[in-house]
């Protein structure tokens, strides 16, 4: 059951022997249930030390017939529980939705008189063919819903068994379930909404003939090896990890045998609706915190998630009953010629060269209720790291009453609400070690003087992060600004630090009032940038426990000691994501859209680290003087 490895994810074993811990100390009944189990990492020095030798196991606890909860630390090396915590539901909130909350959730709604009257007055003639959606409560201050396990549940019209069912939303309709007591506490029933009508069933388009093949073959195989989980491609070393909640995490990412990033997840997503009326205000969803994305990695498949010579990894997550259960090929590892690497013809010694960019990829895809997400890191042979997160699969959809000023009518009759994905990476940055610091670099133009008298000049402002309240900070496209991770004691050959530089894709951050519940619950999205010290404790923007939280956890309260981050160990904290308003493209599947960032090497190398890089072997790009 040894991991080679202490950021080895869990296996299968080890689940298993957790599991056993956990009963062995008396903390497991037949309605116990588990809403999370992952490793609790050991500290980075230890790691770098070498000195790390225990496995721990970190277990979210639900008893789903008296709503207790718990958060238990075991350790597996010494079989015993270290650290176990009672939650208080009414200050901590709640711990994330369970697999089999869906089932009963579905249940629940369907043996509820009231809501079957509701439906049965919209013009649904056989209930049975309603789908329920149990989506995430949110907090709101509501009397009486203080400390309940509650789900608010929107449902939709599934006509027969291939039909799409996001196509036909009864709206005006929700119901508010509490799932320790099993019923349904409260209805609303503001509005007879039409059902919209159209089919939505794009698996029944016939598709073009006029596609020719295209062929992505490796005669010689990958130019990368995978030892375990111990991934090296040209200069680059790098181990991958899979948690349940944040899906693929990358660690001791580094090139030339230099350290870049010690540790680097997304372990937070939000998806606020903008659709303020009584049925729909609470629709905002932390895919991580509230759902665990990374329980819904998709199986890839070759051909149709990947092409060309692919490596798989097995993600292995615990169902509800803490026990294991694999996801077989959950992530894709594979190379991509992606274009020109540098290319240059010289008028003067007649030379003209071309060197083509090649990428590492690793992948992964997830399915939470509606939206597809590809997370994809992109390594490149120049030391460029970029995250690209793709976005697919259906938009949410309501009716569209034609005053609607909340979102765009998609189809005849048929609403999708505007929103936005905002998506927190959390960097764990090593540039070059652990004394780093951030400063944020803006240009500008110079007015006509003395010193400028054409009015071209150019010039930058560099401005140091130096404590944690300095560095919440917004992109700003105007003055191109970026933020350089430095390390503050190594030097490239011209003296100055050697640096990586985060470049932004400006959007804007969380447009939520900010005096309203959900700003406080998502502060995180409300900056672009956070920089905080170090501490293995704080490992997600929005707080451990993010279901049904009252809001202040996470970031705010990380950085409310306002630790020094010039010259330290620190992690860089992006926000990023589109805004949404749907167009009639995006139904009834969405075409993929895309965001991210880049991290690119400034002064990291001492020159164009990719020099070596062999001319390809056809045609005539690597002519020499002549």
């Amino acid at each position: 059951m040894a991991s080679s490895h202490p950021l080895d994810p869990v296996s299968a074993d080890e689940y298993t022997a957790a599991r056993a811990v956990l009963d062995d100390a008396g903390l497991l009944k037949p309605s116990t249930r588990f809403a999370y189990v992952g490793l609790e990492e050991p500290p980075k020095r230890e790691v770098l030390d070498g000195t790390s030798t225990e496995r721990r196991i970190r277990a979210y606890l639900i008893d789903v017939a008296t709503g207790e909860l718990a958060d238990v630390v075991v350790s597996i090396s010494r079989g015993e529980v270290i650290r176990q915590r009672t939650l208080d539901p009414a200050r901590d909130g709640q711990l994330p939705i369970l697999d089999e909350d869906f089932a009963r959730v579905d249940e629940i709604v369907h043996a509820d008189p009231e809501w079957q009257k509701a439906v049965l007055r919209r013009g649904v003639t056989d209930p049975s063919t309603v789908r329920v959606c149990p989506l995430t409560a949110g907090w709101y201050g509501h009397a009486g819903e203080e400390g309940r396990r509650i789900v608010r549940v929107l449902a939709f019209v599934q006509e027969h068994e291939s039909d799409l069912a996001w196509a036909h939303p009864i709206d005006g309709l929700a119901a508010y379930v509490d799932l320790v007591e099993g019923r349904v506490y409260q209805l609303i029933d503001e509005a007879d909404l039409p059902i919209p009508a159209e089919s939505g069933d794009y698996s029944a388009v016939e598709p073009r003939t006029t596609l020719k093949p295209i062929e992505i073959t490796q005669p010689d195989g990958p130019s990368f090896t995978l030892d375990g989980h111990l991934l090296e491609w040209q200069n680059w070393s790098l181990r991958i990890g899979f948690d349940a909640r944040e899906g693929l995490t990358l660690h001791q990412l580094g090139v030339d045998g230099r350290p870049v990033i010690y540790r680097a997840s997304v372990p937070e997503m939000v998806v606020p609706y903008g659709d303020p009326g009584p049925a729909r205000y609470f629709q905002t969803y932390f895919d991580n915190g509230e759902y665990l994305i990374g329980k819904f990695a998709n199986s890839l498949e070759l051909g149709c998630d990947c092409l060309g010579e692919i490596s798989y990894l097995d993600a292995i997550v615990a169902d509800d009953n803490g026990r294991p259960k694999t996801i077989r090929n959950a992530v894709c590892i594979h190379e991509e010629d992606v274009g020109i690497l540098w290319k240059h013809t010289d008028i003067f010694n007649g030379s003209s060269q071309t060197r083509r960019q090649r990428r590492l990829v690793i992948s992964f895809f997830t399915t939470v209720g509606n939206y597809d997400y590809g997370y994809y890191w992109y390594l490149y042979l120049d030391g460029t790291i970029e995250l690209e997160i793709k976005l697919t699969g259906v938009i949410w959809t309501s009716s569209y009453p034609q005053d609607y000023r909340y979102g765009a009518e998609v189809a005849p009759g048929l609403g999708a609400p505007a929103h936005q994905h905002l998506f927190g990476v959390r960097l764990d940055m090593m540039v070059d070690g652990t004394t780093n610091a951030v400063d944020e670099i803006d240009v500008q133009g110079q007015p006509i003087g003395p010193d400028n008298p054409y009015g071209n000049a150019l010039t930058r402002t560099i401005t140091r992060l130096s404590k944690e309240t300095d560095a919440t900070r917004l992109a700003s496209t105007e003055r191109g600004r970026v933020w350089s991770i430095v390390n503050t004691e190594q030097n490239n050959r011209l003296g100055r630090p050697t640096a990586y530089t985060l470049h932004p894709q400006p959007a804007p951050p969380l447009l939520a009032a900010e005096s309203s519940t959900l700003h406080r619950r998502a502060a995180f999205a409300t900056k672009h940038l956070w920089v905080t010290q170090y501490d293995p404790d704080e490992r997600y923007p929005a707080g451990d426990y993010v279901n049904q939280h009252p809001g202040g956890a996470g970031l705010p309260s990380y950085i409310a000691a306002d630790r020094a981050i010039d010259g330290e160990d620190i992690v860089v904290w992006h926000t990023f994501g589109p805004t949404h308003f749907p167009r009639t493209e995006d139904w009834p599947v969405m075409p993929v859209e895309r965001c991210g960032f880049t991290l690119r090497p400034s002064g990291f190398f001492d020159r164009n680290p990719t020099l070596d890089v062999p001319a390809p072997e056809s045609g005539h790009c690597h002519d020499q003087v002549r």
